[in-house]
């Protein structure tokens, strides 16, 4: 199989690029990643030089390099892991957000129409229904209701993705994850944030009064699930992964405290953030009934090994933080 997989220099899709290789020997991977801030190669050097992985630097929304890619490379199937997904930067500025989320999945669904591409599998998110009360999960047949312009960027993408399947009964299939931590997460997001700035001795921001609630999934359990989907997901489906870990923001933060040995005095409260949604919980029911998959990490395993990646880690969020990164870039592929 040859699998166009984009953003595959950001968290999830560099781990996905990682699995799919490793499990399988007869998997090709053109990686296609427009490098922004979120995007880094230095994820990826375990696999630069495997002789069934190629990257390729480009945009999503540019049409006329897709359709040479796809050609080029013999594709058979697309995952679309390629989003800008920062709630708080889509709410500063919501341009890039619609142009990547929406346009660029339009571009990669009208070339897999038009290629007769066998399976298009879109990573979405739980964020798409909105916000939750103190009980019941999401399921798929929740409906959609956004509540920031990066889940409204998704849900958009999703309708268009269900519609390509409906209309022109293009092969797709969705995947709505809950919220990923593990290795190679740009440190803007709350697990490797809290934990860089407790390593640093800086204050911890925590919103609101931090008993914001999300279901925590470990990030190869994710991986583990897209496979899945890719390989015996039903077209039109959508199916939704969770890690069964519901837990409030707070409590989240004081065990990573807990388990680097720092003060709970670094915690600092600040002003909640706009439309800031009170709790997200996945019920997984269905892809574990269709498709037997099943999360393998529990939330403690998990987040001690999170943990003690970040610690033994630090030149690589260190290099993020202070922008050195950047360099690794021109230095590979300046001219490109």
């Amino acid at each position: 199989m040859n699998i166009l997989l984009s953003g595959g220099a950001g968290f999830i899709g560099s781990n996905l690029v990682m699995y799919l290789l490793k499990k399988y020997p007869d998997i090709r991977i053109l990686n296609l990643d427009k490098l922004t801030y979120a995007g880094n190669l230095e994820n990826l050097e375990s696999v630069n030089n495997h002789p069934r992985y190629h990257f390729e630097r480009g945009d999503i929304c540019d049409r006329r390099l897709v359709e040479q890619l796809l050609g080029k490379h013999s594709i058979d199937a697309i995952i679309n892991v390629a989003a800008e997904t920062h709630v708080d930067r889509s709410i500063v500025g919501s341009a890039e957000f619609i142009q990547t989320n929406i346009v660029g999945t339009h571009v990669l669904l009208e070339l897999a129409r038009e290629k007769n591409i066998a399976k298009f599998v879109q990573i979405s998110t739980d964020e798409v229904y909105g916000s939750l009360g103190p009980t019941g999960k999401f399921t798929e047949e929740t409906p959609i209701h956004p509540n920031s312009p990066y889940a409204a960027s998704k849900a958009s993408a999703d309708n268009f993705v269900l519609a390509y399947h409906h209309t022109y009964g293009l092969p797709a299939v969705i995947t709505r994850c809950s919220n990923n931590y593990g290795p190679f997460q740009f440190p803007e997001k709350l697990i490797p944030l809290m934990i860089a700035n407790a390593l640093n001795g800086k204050p911890l921001p925590v919103y609101g009064d931090g008993m914001n609630v999300r279901d925590w999934l470990h990030v190869a359990d994710h991986c583990s699930a897209i496979d899945a989907v890719v390989r015996r997901g039903r077209v039109g489906e959508v199916y939704n992964i969770g890690g069964n870990n519901e837990k409030p923001n707070l409590e989240l933060i004081k065990l990573l405290l807990k388990l680097l040995g720092k003060s709970e005095s670094l915690i600092t409260f600040v002003k909640d953030r706009p439309g800031h949604d009170r709790r997200y919980a996945i019920d997984s029911s269905k892809i574990q009934r269709e498709l037997g998959w099943t999360p393998s990490f529990t939330f403690e395993q998990g987040m001690k090994e999170t943990v003690e990646w970040y610690v033994q880690n630090r030149k690589w969020w260190e290099r993020i933080i202070s922008g050195q990164y950047k360099e690794y870039y021109a230095s590979m592929y300046a001219g490109r």
